[in-house]
Protein backbone atom coordinates (compact mmCIF):
# COMPACT_ATOMS: atom_id res chain seq x y z
CA UNK A 1 0.00 0.00 0.00
CA UNK A 2 1.41 3.16 -1.02
CA UNK A 3 0.52 6.73 -1.47
CA UNK A 4 -0.09 6.71 -5.27
CA UNK A 5 -2.28 3.38 -5.08
CA UNK A 6 -4.78 5.23 -2.05
CA UNK A 7 -4.93 8.80 -4.10
CA UNK A 8 -6.14 7.27 -7.16
CA UNK A 9 -8.56 4.74 -5.24
CA UNK A 10 -9.93 7.60 -3.75
CA UNK A 11 -10.08 9.70 -7.02
CA UNK A 12 -12.17 7.36 -8.63
CA UNK A 13 -14.11 6.57 -5.78
CA UNK A 14 -14.85 10.34 -4.99
CA UNK A 15 -16.11 10.53 -9.10
CA UNK A 16 -18.37 8.34 -8.98
CA UNK A 17 -19.65 9.89 -5.51
CA UNK A 18 -20.26 12.94 -7.07
CA UNK A 19 -22.07 11.35 -10.12
CA UNK A 20 -24.17 9.55 -7.17
CA UNK A 21 -25.01 12.88 -5.93
CA UNK A 22 -25.99 14.84 -9.21
CA UNK A 23 -27.89 11.45 -9.69
CA UNK A 24 -30.08 11.18 -6.55
CA UNK A 25 -31.27 14.91 -7.48
CA UNK A 26 -32.76 13.78 -10.85
CA UNK A 27 -34.71 10.46 -9.43
CA UNK A 28 -37.45 11.35 -8.50
CA UNK A 29 -39.73 8.54 -9.92
CA UNK A 30 -39.92 4.62 -10.11
CA UNK A 31 -39.10 5.66 -13.78
CA UNK A 32 -35.92 7.33 -12.67
CA UNK A 33 -34.99 4.83 -10.19
CA UNK A 34 -35.23 1.73 -12.60
CA UNK A 35 -34.40 3.25 -16.40
CA UNK A 36 -33.23 6.66 -15.62
CA UNK A 37 -36.23 7.52 -17.50
CA UNK A 38 -35.28 6.60 -20.83
CA UNK A 39 -33.76 9.54 -21.76
CA UNK A 40 -30.16 8.35 -22.40
CA UNK A 41 -29.01 8.69 -26.18
CA UNK A 42 -27.76 5.45 -28.21
CA UNK A 43 -23.81 6.16 -27.69
CA UNK A 44 -24.40 6.76 -24.17
CA UNK A 45 -26.63 3.73 -23.62
CA UNK A 46 -23.78 1.80 -25.47
CA UNK A 47 -21.27 2.68 -23.08
CA UNK A 48 -23.32 2.08 -20.89
CA UNK A 49 -24.05 -1.36 -21.85
CA UNK A 50 -20.66 -2.05 -22.59
CA UNK A 51 -19.27 -1.16 -18.81
CA UNK A 52 -22.33 -3.29 -17.50
CA UNK A 53 -20.69 -6.26 -19.28
CA UNK A 54 -17.14 -5.45 -19.06
CA UNK A 55 -17.28 -6.95 -15.63
CA UNK A 56 -14.74 -8.40 -13.18
CA UNK A 57 -14.72 -11.54 -14.86
CA UNK A 58 -14.09 -9.69 -17.97
CA UNK A 59 -10.92 -7.54 -16.92
CA UNK A 60 -9.84 -9.58 -14.19
CA UNK A 61 -10.82 -13.26 -14.66
CA UNK A 62 -10.27 -13.27 -18.64
CA UNK A 63 -6.78 -12.04 -18.23
CA UNK A 64 -5.79 -14.46 -15.60
CA UNK A 65 -7.34 -17.39 -17.76
CA UNK A 66 -5.38 -16.60 -20.64
CA UNK A 67 -1.98 -16.27 -18.62
CA UNK A 68 -2.54 -19.29 -16.83
CA UNK A 69 -4.24 -21.56 -19.65
CA UNK A 70 -3.48 -19.86 -23.09
CA UNK A 71 -6.08 -20.47 -25.76
CA UNK A 72 -8.54 -22.30 -23.71
CA UNK A 73 -8.63 -18.53 -21.51
CA UNK A 74 -9.82 -16.94 -24.79
CA UNK A 75 -12.60 -19.28 -25.33
CA UNK A 76 -14.44 -16.61 -22.84
CA UNK A 77 -13.25 -13.66 -24.73
CA UNK A 78 -14.86 -15.23 -27.99
CA UNK A 79 -18.30 -15.96 -26.50
CA UNK A 80 -18.80 -13.03 -24.59
CA UNK A 81 -17.93 -11.25 -27.80
CA UNK A 82 -20.49 -13.26 -30.40
CA UNK A 83 -23.00 -13.16 -27.99
CA UNK A 84 -24.11 -9.65 -28.64
CA UNK A 85 -24.95 -11.04 -32.40
CA UNK A 86 -27.60 -12.78 -30.75
CA UNK A 87 -28.86 -10.00 -28.39
CA UNK A 88 -28.85 -7.73 -31.52
CA UNK A 89 -30.17 -9.67 -34.09
CA UNK A 90 -33.24 -11.00 -32.21
CA UNK A 91 -33.66 -9.70 -28.55
CA UNK A 92 -33.06 -5.61 -28.49
CA UNK A 93 -35.39 -3.90 -30.18
CA UNK A 94 -38.79 -6.51 -29.50
CA UNK A 95 -37.58 -6.24 -25.67
CA UNK A 96 -37.42 -2.51 -25.93
CA UNK A 97 -41.10 -2.56 -27.64
CA UNK A 98 -42.97 -4.75 -25.69
CA UNK A 99 -41.41 -4.26 -21.77
CA UNK A 100 -41.52 -1.05 -19.24
CA UNK A 101 -38.83 -1.96 -16.55
CA UNK A 102 -38.37 -5.61 -16.01
CA UNK A 103 -37.97 -8.47 -17.88
CA UNK A 104 -40.86 -9.87 -16.67
CA UNK A 105 -42.74 -6.76 -17.89
CA UNK A 106 -41.65 -8.30 -21.24
CA UNK A 107 -43.44 -11.74 -21.43
CA UNK A 108 -46.23 -10.20 -19.22
CA UNK A 109 -47.12 -7.68 -22.71
CA UNK A 110 -48.44 -11.78 -23.76
CA UNK A 111 -49.28 -13.10 -20.84
CA UNK A 112 -51.22 -10.94 -18.20
CA UNK A 113 -50.41 -13.74 -15.26
CA UNK A 114 -49.10 -13.15 -12.38
CA UNK A 115 -47.54 -16.46 -12.00
CA UNK A 116 -45.43 -15.93 -14.66
CA UNK A 117 -44.29 -12.93 -13.28
CA UNK A 118 -43.45 -14.26 -9.93
CA UNK A 119 -41.52 -17.11 -11.98
CA UNK A 120 -39.39 -14.55 -13.75
CA UNK A 121 -38.65 -12.43 -10.95
CA UNK A 122 -36.93 -15.52 -9.40
CA UNK A 123 -34.85 -16.28 -12.16
CA UNK A 124 -34.05 -12.95 -12.48
CA UNK A 125 -32.81 -13.08 -8.55
CA UNK A 126 -31.00 -16.49 -9.26
CA UNK A 127 -28.90 -15.01 -11.84
CA UNK A 128 -28.54 -11.41 -10.52
CA UNK A 129 -26.71 -13.33 -7.01
CA UNK A 130 -24.22 -15.32 -9.44
CA UNK A 131 -22.98 -12.54 -11.45
CA UNK A 132 -22.92 -10.70 -7.68
CA UNK A 133 -20.94 -13.45 -6.19
CA UNK A 134 -18.32 -13.35 -9.29
CA UNK A 135 -17.72 -9.25 -8.80
CA UNK A 136 -17.81 -9.10 -5.31
CA UNK A 137 -15.07 -12.32 -4.99
CA UNK A 138 -12.50 -10.75 -7.92
CA UNK A 139 -12.77 -6.88 -5.87
CA UNK A 140 -12.20 -8.85 -2.61
CA UNK A 141 -8.99 -10.44 -4.31
CA UNK A 142 -8.00 -7.10 -5.28
CA UNK A 143 -8.24 -4.96 -2.01
CA UNK A 144 -6.76 -7.27 -0.69
CA UNK A 145 -3.29 -7.83 -3.04
CA UNK A 146 -3.82 -3.77 -3.01
CA UNK A 147 -4.09 -2.47 0.55
CA UNK A 148 -3.34 -5.71 2.33
CA UNK A 149 -6.54 -6.00 4.46
CA UNK A 150 -8.61 -9.22 4.95
CA UNK A 151 -10.77 -10.58 1.85
CA UNK A 152 -13.91 -10.41 4.24
CA UNK A 153 -13.48 -6.80 4.69
CA UNK A 154 -12.41 -5.95 0.82
CA UNK A 155 -15.94 -7.36 0.11
CA UNK A 156 -17.72 -5.79 3.13
CA UNK A 157 -16.54 -2.15 1.46
CA UNK A 158 -17.52 -2.73 -1.96
CA UNK A 159 -20.56 -4.18 -0.78
CA UNK A 160 -21.56 -0.88 1.20
CA UNK A 161 -20.43 1.11 -2.11
CA UNK A 162 -22.57 -0.60 -4.23
CA UNK A 163 -25.59 -0.04 -2.08
CA UNK A 164 -24.81 3.71 -1.79
CA UNK A 165 -24.65 3.94 -5.49
CA UNK A 166 -28.62 2.04 -6.32
CA UNK A 167 -30.22 3.30 -2.70
CA UNK A 168 -29.80 6.84 -3.74
CA UNK A 169 -29.13 7.47 -7.23
CA UNK A 170 -30.37 4.74 -9.05
CA UNK A 171 -30.40 4.32 -12.65
CA UNK A 172 -29.24 7.49 -13.64
CA UNK A 173 -26.35 6.92 -11.18
CA UNK A 174 -25.55 3.50 -12.35
CA UNK A 175 -25.46 4.63 -15.98
CA UNK A 176 -22.99 7.62 -15.66
CA UNK A 177 -20.82 5.11 -13.44
CA UNK A 178 -20.64 2.44 -15.86
CA UNK A 179 -19.90 4.86 -18.66
CA UNK A 180 -17.20 6.91 -16.66
CA UNK A 181 -15.95 3.23 -16.09
CA UNK A 182 -15.90 1.89 -19.60
CA UNK A 183 -13.90 5.12 -20.81
CA UNK A 184 -11.49 4.41 -18.23
CA UNK A 185 -11.50 0.66 -18.64
CA UNK A 186 -10.38 0.97 -22.25
CA UNK A 187 -7.85 3.62 -21.67
CA UNK A 188 -6.39 1.60 -19.16
CA UNK A 189 -6.54 -1.72 -21.47
CA UNK A 190 -4.82 0.36 -24.45
CA UNK A 191 -2.07 1.49 -22.75
CA UNK A 192 -1.01 -2.27 -21.40
CA UNK A 193 -1.82 -3.42 -24.63
CA UNK A 194 0.62 -0.66 -26.10
CA UNK A 195 3.36 -1.94 -23.62
CA UNK A 196 3.44 -5.45 -24.15
CA UNK A 197 3.56 -4.82 -27.92
CA UNK A 198 6.35 -2.48 -27.37
CA UNK A 199 8.39 -4.50 -25.70
CA UNK A 200 8.43 -7.41 -28.95
CA UNK A 201 9.27 -4.57 -31.02
CA UNK A 202 5.33 -4.64 -32.08
CA UNK A 203 5.86 -8.47 -33.37
CA UNK A 204 2.49 -10.67 -32.25
CA UNK A 205 4.49 -13.52 -33.46
CA UNK A 206 7.18 -12.79 -31.24
CA UNK A 207 5.27 -12.43 -28.42
CA UNK A 208 3.56 -15.99 -28.49
CA UNK A 209 7.04 -17.65 -28.72
CA UNK A 210 7.85 -15.95 -25.86
CA UNK A 211 4.42 -16.70 -23.88
CA UNK A 212 5.21 -20.18 -24.80
CA UNK A 213 8.15 -20.39 -23.71
CA UNK A 214 7.61 -18.10 -20.74
CA UNK A 215 4.76 -21.07 -18.99
CA UNK A 216 5.70 -24.98 -17.61
CA UNK A 217 2.92 -25.51 -20.66
CA UNK A 218 5.46 -25.92 -23.45
CA UNK A 219 3.93 -26.07 -26.64
CA UNK A 220 0.48 -27.22 -25.59
CA UNK A 221 -0.23 -23.57 -23.97
CA UNK A 222 -1.20 -22.10 -27.66
CA UNK A 223 -3.29 -25.18 -27.91
CA UNK A 224 -6.99 -26.47 -26.89
CA UNK A 225 -7.31 -28.45 -24.21
CA UNK A 226 -5.24 -27.24 -21.80
CA UNK A 227 -7.62 -26.63 -19.23
CA UNK A 228 -11.21 -27.45 -21.13
CA UNK A 229 -9.75 -31.19 -21.80
CA UNK A 230 -13.34 -32.89 -22.68
CA UNK A 231 -14.61 -31.31 -26.04
CA UNK A 232 -18.12 -31.76 -24.71
CA UNK A 233 -17.13 -29.43 -22.30
CA UNK A 234 -15.89 -26.38 -24.47
CA UNK A 235 -18.93 -26.92 -26.38
CA UNK A 236 -21.40 -26.34 -23.24
CA UNK A 237 -19.23 -23.58 -21.99
CA UNK A 238 -19.46 -21.50 -25.56
CA UNK A 239 -23.43 -22.63 -25.49
CA UNK A 240 -24.08 -20.68 -22.18
CA UNK A 241 -21.79 -17.57 -23.39
CA UNK A 242 -23.00 -17.25 -26.58
CA UNK A 243 -26.73 -17.43 -25.52
CA UNK A 244 -26.70 -16.35 -22.05
CA UNK A 245 -26.24 -12.27 -22.97
CA UNK A 246 -29.50 -12.08 -24.30
CA UNK A 247 -31.45 -13.84 -21.04
CA UNK A 248 -29.15 -11.75 -18.45
CA UNK A 249 -31.64 -9.42 -16.48
CA UNK A 250 -28.91 -6.13 -15.63
CA UNK A 251 -27.95 -6.29 -19.74
CA UNK A 252 -31.75 -6.56 -20.82
CA UNK A 253 -32.80 -3.82 -18.30
CA UNK A 254 -30.50 -1.37 -20.14
CA UNK A 255 -32.65 -0.87 -23.27
CA UNK A 256 -35.68 0.53 -21.38
CA UNK A 257 -33.21 3.62 -20.28
CA UNK A 258 -33.28 4.63 -24.08
CA UNK A 259 -36.68 6.65 -25.66
CA UNK A 260 -37.18 4.09 -28.70
CA UNK A 261 -36.65 0.61 -30.14
CA UNK A 262 -34.40 2.52 -32.92
CA UNK A 263 -32.18 4.16 -30.14
CA UNK A 264 -31.95 0.36 -28.56
CA UNK A 265 -30.66 -0.72 -31.32
CA UNK A 266 -27.74 1.66 -31.94
CA UNK A 267 -26.96 1.34 -28.61
CA UNK A 268 -26.39 -2.47 -29.40
CA UNK A 269 -24.13 -1.35 -32.59
CA UNK A 270 -22.05 0.84 -30.09
CA UNK A 271 -21.84 -1.33 -27.05
CA UNK A 272 -20.62 -4.46 -29.89
CA UNK A 273 -17.72 -2.20 -30.74
CA UNK A 274 -16.39 -1.23 -27.56
CA UNK A 275 -16.32 -4.73 -26.30
CA UNK A 276 -15.11 -6.31 -29.69
CA UNK A 277 -12.08 -4.01 -29.05
CA UNK A 278 -11.37 -5.16 -25.90
CA UNK A 279 -11.76 -8.36 -25.60
CA UNK A 280 -9.16 -8.68 -28.44
CA UNK A 281 -6.89 -6.66 -26.08
CA UNK A 282 -7.36 -9.32 -23.54
CA UNK A 283 -5.07 -11.12 -25.49
CA UNK A 284 -2.35 -9.05 -25.35
CA UNK A 285 -3.32 -8.97 -21.35
CA UNK A 286 -3.09 -12.46 -20.98
CA UNK A 287 0.00 -13.21 -22.79
CA UNK A 288 1.43 -9.97 -21.33
CA UNK A 289 1.20 -11.44 -17.94
CA UNK A 290 2.48 -15.12 -18.82
CA UNK A 291 5.69 -13.53 -19.71
CA UNK A 292 6.29 -10.68 -17.90
CA UNK A 293 4.87 -11.65 -14.68
CA UNK A 294 4.93 -16.05 -14.43
CA UNK A 295 2.71 -18.11 -13.35
CA UNK A 296 4.68 -18.68 -10.14
CA UNK A 297 3.59 -14.85 -8.88
CA UNK A 298 0.25 -14.94 -10.63
CA UNK A 299 -1.01 -18.05 -8.49
CA UNK A 300 0.45 -16.65 -5.23
CA UNK A 301 -1.22 -13.43 -5.59
CA UNK A 302 -4.71 -15.63 -5.94
CA UNK A 303 -4.59 -19.30 -6.95
CA UNK A 304 -7.58 -18.43 -9.70
CA UNK A 305 -5.29 -15.81 -11.41
CA UNK A 306 -7.62 -13.02 -11.03
CA UNK A 307 -4.56 -10.63 -10.18
CA UNK A 308 -2.97 -11.36 -13.49
CA UNK A 309 -3.52 -7.83 -14.76
CA UNK A 310 -3.07 -5.17 -12.05
CA UNK A 311 0.72 -7.47 -11.84
CA UNK A 312 1.53 -7.11 -15.30
CA UNK A 313 0.68 -3.20 -15.17
CA UNK A 314 2.91 -3.38 -12.26
CA UNK A 315 5.74 -4.89 -14.20
CA UNK A 316 5.67 -2.81 -17.15
CA UNK A 317 4.19 0.88 -15.60
CA UNK A 318 5.35 0.47 -12.11
CA UNK A 319 3.50 1.55 -9.12
CA UNK A 320 1.40 4.31 -11.22
CA UNK A 321 -0.19 2.20 -13.93
CA UNK A 322 -0.64 -0.55 -11.42
CA UNK A 323 -2.11 1.67 -9.01
CA UNK A 324 -4.51 2.92 -12.45
CA UNK A 325 -5.32 -0.03 -13.16
CA UNK A 326 -6.39 -1.26 -9.81
CA UNK A 327 -8.48 1.67 -9.08
CA UNK A 328 -10.21 1.31 -12.78
CA UNK A 329 -10.59 -2.60 -11.72
CA UNK A 330 -12.24 -1.53 -8.77
CA UNK A 331 -14.74 1.45 -10.65
CA UNK A 332 -15.34 -1.75 -12.74
CA UNK A 333 -16.81 -3.94 -10.12
CA UNK A 334 -18.59 -1.01 -8.69
CA UNK A 335 -20.66 -0.05 -11.79
CA UNK A 336 -21.32 -3.64 -12.41
CA UNK A 337 -22.72 -4.97 -9.10
CA UNK A 338 -24.82 -1.57 -8.92
CA UNK A 339 -26.53 -2.57 -12.31
CA UNK A 340 -26.94 -5.63 -10.54
CA UNK A 341 -28.41 -4.87 -7.40
CA UNK A 342 -30.71 -2.48 -9.64
CA UNK A 343 -32.08 -5.33 -11.57
CA UNK A 344 -32.54 -7.53 -8.51
CA UNK A 345 -33.84 -4.79 -6.51
CA UNK A 346 -36.69 -4.01 -9.36
CA UNK A 347 -37.61 -8.12 -9.54
CA UNK A 348 -38.61 -7.45 -5.89
CA UNK A 349 -39.85 -3.81 -5.54
CA UNK A 350 -41.42 -4.16 -9.18
CA UNK A 351 -42.69 -7.73 -10.12
CA UNK A 352 -43.28 -9.45 -6.94
CA UNK A 353 -44.39 -6.17 -4.60
CA UNK A 354 -45.69 -3.58 -6.92
CA UNK A 355 -47.24 -6.49 -9.10
CA UNK A 356 -48.25 -9.12 -7.73
CA UNK A 357 -48.63 -7.59 -3.96
CA UNK A 358 -50.12 -4.72 -4.63
CA UNK A 359 -51.56 -5.75 -7.63
CA UNK A 360 -50.41 -2.84 -10.01
CA UNK A 361 -51.86 -0.82 -7.44
CA UNK A 362 -48.66 0.49 -5.69
CA UNK A 363 -47.85 4.38 -5.53
CA UNK A 364 -44.76 5.57 -6.63
CA UNK A 365 -43.35 5.89 -3.07
CA UNK A 366 -44.27 3.16 -2.33
CA UNK A 367 -42.32 1.13 -5.07
CA UNK A 368 -39.26 3.23 -4.38
CA UNK A 369 -39.32 2.44 -0.58
CA UNK A 370 -39.85 -1.02 -1.77
CA UNK A 371 -36.85 -1.12 -3.89
CA UNK A 372 -34.43 -0.05 -1.93
CA UNK A 373 -35.40 -2.16 0.71
CA UNK A 374 -34.86 -5.19 -1.98
CA UNK A 375 -31.39 -3.63 -2.91
CA UNK A 376 -30.48 -4.15 0.89
CA UNK A 377 -31.35 -7.65 0.87
CA UNK A 378 -30.03 -8.56 -2.88
CA UNK A 379 -26.47 -6.50 -1.49
CA UNK A 380 -26.09 -8.34 1.18
CA UNK A 381 -27.37 -11.90 0.77
CA UNK A 382 -24.31 -11.86 -2.19
CA UNK A 383 -21.70 -10.61 0.64
CA UNK A 384 -22.82 -13.59 2.36
CA UNK A 385 -22.22 -15.54 -0.44
CA UNK A 386 -19.37 -14.24 -1.78
CA UNK A 387 -17.32 -15.08 1.68
CA UNK A 388 -17.58 -18.57 0.93
CA UNK A 389 -16.14 -18.02 -2.98
CA UNK A 390 -12.84 -16.84 -2.64
CA UNK A 391 -10.79 -19.11 -4.28
CA UNK A 392 -12.97 -19.67 -7.11
CA UNK A 393 -12.30 -17.69 -10.65
CA UNK A 394 -14.45 -14.86 -11.10
CA UNK A 395 -14.62 -15.97 -15.39
CA UNK A 396 -16.12 -19.58 -14.36
CA UNK A 397 -18.53 -17.94 -11.77
CA UNK A 398 -19.84 -15.56 -14.41
CA UNK A 399 -20.17 -18.78 -17.14
CA UNK A 400 -22.81 -20.26 -14.46
CA UNK A 401 -24.78 -16.81 -14.63
CA UNK A 402 -24.56 -16.93 -18.22
CA UNK A 403 -25.80 -20.93 -18.05
CA UNK A 404 -28.89 -19.99 -15.87
CA UNK A 405 -29.48 -16.92 -18.10
CA UNK A 406 -29.69 -19.33 -21.48
CA UNK A 407 -31.43 -22.03 -19.85
CA UNK A 408 -34.17 -20.23 -18.34
CA UNK A 409 -34.74 -16.80 -19.64
CA UNK A 410 -33.85 -16.62 -23.64
CA UNK A 411 -36.04 -19.84 -24.55
CA UNK A 412 -39.29 -18.06 -23.24
CA UNK A 413 -38.13 -14.45 -24.50
CA UNK A 414 -37.83 -15.92 -28.29
CA UNK A 415 -40.84 -17.79 -27.76
CA UNK A 416 -42.64 -14.87 -26.62
CA UNK A 417 -41.57 -12.98 -29.66
CA UNK A 418 -41.73 -15.39 -32.50
CA UNK A 419 -43.52 -18.55 -31.54
CA UNK A 420 -47.39 -18.23 -31.82
CA UNK A 421 -48.96 -20.91 -30.06
CA UNK A 422 -46.86 -20.25 -27.04
CA UNK A 423 -48.92 -20.07 -23.70
CA UNK A 424 -49.36 -19.40 -20.01
CA UNK A 425 -48.30 -22.71 -18.98
CA UNK A 426 -45.24 -23.14 -21.87
CA UNK A 427 -43.67 -19.81 -20.19
CA UNK A 428 -43.74 -21.13 -16.67
CA UNK A 429 -42.72 -24.26 -17.84
CA UNK A 430 -40.19 -22.96 -20.02
CA UNK A 431 -38.84 -20.92 -17.14
CA UNK A 432 -38.73 -23.89 -14.31
CA UNK A 433 -37.32 -26.34 -15.93
CA UNK A 434 -33.98 -24.26 -16.93
CA UNK A 435 -33.84 -23.00 -14.03
CA UNK A 436 -33.99 -26.10 -11.59
CA UNK A 437 -31.69 -28.22 -14.02
CA UNK A 438 -29.25 -25.87 -14.61
CA UNK A 439 -28.96 -25.12 -10.88
CA UNK A 440 -29.13 -28.91 -10.28
CA UNK A 441 -26.54 -29.86 -12.56
CA UNK A 442 -24.06 -27.23 -10.96
CA UNK A 443 -24.32 -28.15 -7.50
CA UNK A 444 -23.16 -31.54 -8.79
CA UNK A 445 -20.55 -30.65 -11.08
CA UNK A 446 -16.58 -30.44 -10.56
CA UNK A 447 -16.93 -27.41 -9.33
CA UNK A 448 -18.53 -27.67 -6.60
CA UNK A 449 -17.76 -31.51 -5.85
CA UNK A 450 -14.22 -32.12 -6.54
CA UNK A 451 -11.42 -34.77 -5.11
CA UNK A 452 -8.79 -32.11 -4.84
CA UNK A 453 -8.41 -30.59 -1.92
CA UNK A 454 -9.08 -26.73 -1.86
CA UNK A 455 -10.19 -27.18 -5.91
CA UNK A 456 -14.11 -26.65 -5.05
CA UNK A 457 -16.13 -26.25 -1.87
CA UNK A 458 -16.84 -29.69 -1.70
CA UNK A 459 -14.11 -32.74 -1.46
CA UNK A 460 -15.15 -35.79 -3.02
CA UNK A 461 -16.58 -37.48 -6.72
CA UNK A 462 -18.63 -35.09 -8.72
CA UNK A 463 -22.01 -36.45 -9.60
CA UNK A 464 -22.04 -34.61 -12.60
CA UNK A 465 -19.10 -34.78 -15.58
CA UNK A 466 -19.28 -31.33 -17.00
CA UNK A 467 -18.38 -27.79 -15.16
CA UNK A 468 -20.84 -25.99 -16.72
CA UNK A 469 -24.43 -27.71 -17.50
CA UNK A 470 -25.65 -25.42 -20.85
CA UNK A 471 -25.61 -28.11 -23.38
CA UNK A 472 -27.97 -29.79 -21.26
CA UNK A 473 -30.10 -27.44 -19.67
CA UNK A 474 -30.90 -24.62 -22.15
CA UNK A 475 -32.05 -27.77 -24.32
CA UNK A 476 -34.39 -28.64 -21.25
CA UNK A 477 -35.41 -25.29 -21.27
CA UNK A 478 -36.61 -24.94 -24.81
CA UNK A 479 -38.52 -28.33 -24.96
CA UNK A 480 -40.07 -27.49 -21.36
CA UNK A 481 -41.60 -24.71 -22.92
CA UNK A 482 -42.86 -27.06 -25.55
CA UNK A 483 -44.24 -29.72 -23.57
CA UNK A 484 -46.06 -26.80 -20.83
CA UNK A 485 -47.16 -25.17 -24.15
CA UNK A 486 -48.50 -28.70 -25.73
CA UNK A 487 -50.30 -30.12 -22.54
CA UNK A 488 -52.44 -26.99 -21.48
CA UNK A 489 -53.77 -26.35 -24.97
CA UNK A 490 -54.52 -22.30 -24.28
CA UNK A 491 -53.71 -20.31 -27.33
CA UNK A 492 -54.30 -16.72 -28.02
CA UNK A 493 -53.43 -16.06 -31.46
CA UNK A 494 -55.47 -12.53 -30.89
CA UNK A 495 -52.97 -11.53 -28.39
CA UNK A 496 -50.27 -12.93 -30.31
CA UNK A 497 -51.00 -10.79 -33.05
CA UNK A 498 -50.65 -7.95 -31.22
CA UNK A 499 -47.78 -8.56 -29.33
CA UNK A 500 -45.79 -9.05 -32.58
CA UNK A 501 -47.23 -5.82 -34.19
CA UNK A 502 -46.28 -4.38 -30.93
CA UNK A 503 -42.46 -5.95 -31.29
CA UNK A 504 -41.95 -4.96 -34.57
CA UNK A 505 -43.67 -1.22 -34.80
CA UNK A 506 -43.14 0.01 -31.19
CA UNK A 507 -47.07 0.50 -31.42
CA UNK A 508 -49.23 0.12 -27.74
CA UNK A 509 -52.67 1.43 -29.28
CA UNK A 510 -52.66 4.15 -27.09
Amino acid sequence: MNATVITLFLLIVGATLLITYYAAKQTKTTGDFYTAGGGLTGWQNGLAIAGDYLSAASFLGIAGAIALFGFDGFFYSIGYLVAYLVVLFLVAEPLRNLGKYTLADMINARFDARKVRAVAALSTITIVVFYMIAQLVGAGALIQLLFGIDYWMAVLLVGIMMTIYVLFGGMTATSWVQITKAVLLMLGTVIIAFLVLLQFNFNILEMFREAKTATSHGESYLNPGLQYTVPLDTISLMVALVLGTAGLPHILMRFFTVKDAKTARSSVVTATWVVGIFYILTIFLGFGAAAFVGESRITQANPAGNMAAPLLAEALGGDLLMSFVAAVAFATILAVVAGLVLSGASAFAHDIYGQIIKKGKATDKQQMVAARYASLAVSISSILLALFAQNLNVAFLVSLAFCVAASANLPVILYTIYWRNFNTSGAISAMLSGLLTALILVSISPNVISPETGAAIFQGEPLFPLTNPAIISVPVGFIGGVVGTFLSKEYNYERYMEVKVRANTGYRGE
